[in-house]
């Protein structure tokens, strides 16, 4: 067995590799260039100069209204402009490559022929849908909705457990693991060589042997930041069938921007998994980073499970032929429980909002309270307005956010929400024991999320996403005994916080928020 699988040393960083790839390096050189090329312009063609500046000042005027006239959300609209009216050249070029996405098509029209193929594989119970639209016609029409773009039934005979930690997850997972009899399917945004991942492995390889069918999916990303370039060979090797989603190569192309941040963990469409947990130490706080690491999570087993498989499997078949859809959703394990459940996936290839709607829908919908724990705030207006206009109109809006941040950058750009936010009546708060990765939604004792995406716009706009809604589940009452008991251990953001921050984030946060929408 390859010794680089149970290694527990921190895994070094790809040399280079991570900076040349980073969306910093890109801005920074079209930057150069705009410089380069006005310099150069400026000596060579001087003469010429006020026909140039005119000319540039037509295109910039052109671009524009381009951009008023595009579909673009409208803060992104606003940085383009910025930029365009900043970087003429430079900013009409990339907003060119990435709109028109040329190299990317060949992505997006295999991951919207696999979600088309697939749109009715699993069917809906019709006693159970009849009965979720008469429990509320609101949750009922945003199945509707979050149907146009996908198979996502709603099921009512799943039994439920959240995990209010990445360790009590990680316990349970490992015994889950071992019982698998026929197939375990792993999807992760983060694999790093830790003890977290080396006790995961030492049980896939077990059942490899006891011919379990055991498949893990990985996003491209973690072959320069935290595995060997070749870790799939080394994993099939063992028997295990393994792949990285979207691997980086040295192509200019604008997919690697969509990058999978799904995390499903699938054991025989009997037990899932979907929660905010990759497999890296800190998940599990077996590594510290930034102090206590809280996440969250969710185990199902029942019927929903196969909404799992079916997303695992859609991701798995981008790149191939999928004969094997039918095999593996025949059938699961009916277990009584109370309330309705709905896993649900979006795609950032769609140009449908689907994970930030339905957060939307709980906000708008929301009579009492909405309460939210997210690890980033980088808000669009429409998320920024729907939570002031809930508080506005009564509705008691809490937000749980780190109070140590893993990103610098990051954090400045949320608290620069602070202040209109607090304004208006949403009650802020910070983590004081380290870094909240959960990503939950709760409402009314009624309605929650749980899953993978969180209020920025690299989640809303440009990953592959899952969560899983729930409505009146009995482990509601445990996601929002969990949020109360967490709110104990924060401090809470009020005007002279605000007033007395950092000057970094101060500075930081206002400066470039009009960078938000392409963190």
């Amino acid at each position: 067995m390859n010794e680089s699988f149970f290694h527990l040393a921190k895994p070094k960083r790809k040399g280079i590799l991570p900076l040349i790839f980073s969306r910093f390096l890109f801005l920074f050189l079209l930057f150069v260039l705009q410089i380069a090329l006005a310099v150069l312009s400026y000596t060579l063609l001087r003469h010429y100069f006020p026909w140039i500046s005119g000319i540039l000042t037509a295109f910039t005027f052109v671009m524009v209204l381009y951009l008023f006239n595009c579909s673009m959300d409208a803060t992104a609209k606003l940085t383009w402009m910025l930029l365009i009216a900043v970087f003429p050249i430079p900013g009409a070029f990339i907003l060119w490559f990435t709109r028109k996405n040329f190299i990317n098509r060949r992505l997006s029209d295999r991951v919207n022929s696999v979600y088309l193929d697939t749109k009715d594989i699993l069917e809906q119970d019709k006693e159970t849908i009849e009965k979720f639209e008469k429990k509320d016609l609101g949750a009922y029409n945003l199945y509707k909705y979050i149907n146009n773009f996908g198979c996502f039934p709603v099921y009512e005979d799943t039994k439920l457990k959240y995990y209010k930690g990445g360790e009590e997850l990680f316990e349970d997972l490992l015994k889950d693991l071992k019982k698998a009899k026929e197939f375990i399917f792993i999807e992760s945004f983060i694999i790093e060589e830790s003890y977290m991942w080396g006790e995961v492995l030492k049980i896939l390889i077990k059942k490899v042997e006891e011919g379990v069918d055991v498949r893990v999916l990985y996003d491209g990303t973690n072959e320069i930041r935290s595995l060997p370039m070749n870790y799939d060979v080394l994993l099939r090797k063992q028997g295990i069938k393994a792949k990285p989603f979207s691997p980086i190569k040295p192509v200019l192309s604008s997919h690697y921007n969509y990058r999978d941040h799904r995390k499903i963990v699938v054991i025989d469409s009997k037990i899932s998994y979907n929660a905010s947990t990759n497999f890296a130490d800190e998940y599990i706080n077996r590594k510290v980073l930034f102090g206590h690491w809280k996440d969250a999570g969710l185990r199902l087993e029942g019927s929903a499970t196969l909404s799992f498989t079916l997303l695992f499997l859609q991701m798995w078949n981008v790149d191939e032929p999928a004969p094997e859809y039918h095999y593996y959703l025949q059938s699961a394990d009916k277990v009584k429980s109370k309330g309705f459940v709905m896993p649900y996936a979006d795609s950032p290839l769609d140009e449908e909002k689907v994970a930030e709607t339905v957060y939307l829908d709980i906000i708008n919908r929301a009579e009492h309270y909405v309460h939210i724990m997210t690890p980033y705030l980088i808000l669009d207006g429409e998320l920024e307005n729907a939570l002031k206009y809930a508080a506005l109109r009564g509705v008691d809006v809490k937000l749980i956010l780190p109070g140590i941040p893993d990103k610098k950058l990051a954090y400045a750009f949320a608290k620069a929400h602070y202040r209109r936010l607090t304004e208006a009546g949403v009650k802020i708060f910070e983590y004081t024991p380290g870094f909240i990765h959960s990503k939950v939604f709760v409402s009314d004792d009624k309605t929650a999320v749980v899953g993978t995406i969180n209020l920025d716009y690299r989640s809303l706009y440009h990953h592959f996403e899952c969560a899983t809604y729930l409505y009146e589940c009995s482990c509601i009452k445990d996601i929002e005994k969990d949020y109360e008991d967490t709110l104990q251990v924060c401090s809470t953001v009020t005007p002279e916080t605000i007033k007395n921050e950092k000057f970094f984030y101060k500075v930081a946060g206002n400066l470039l928020k009009f960078l938000a929408p392409l963190m």
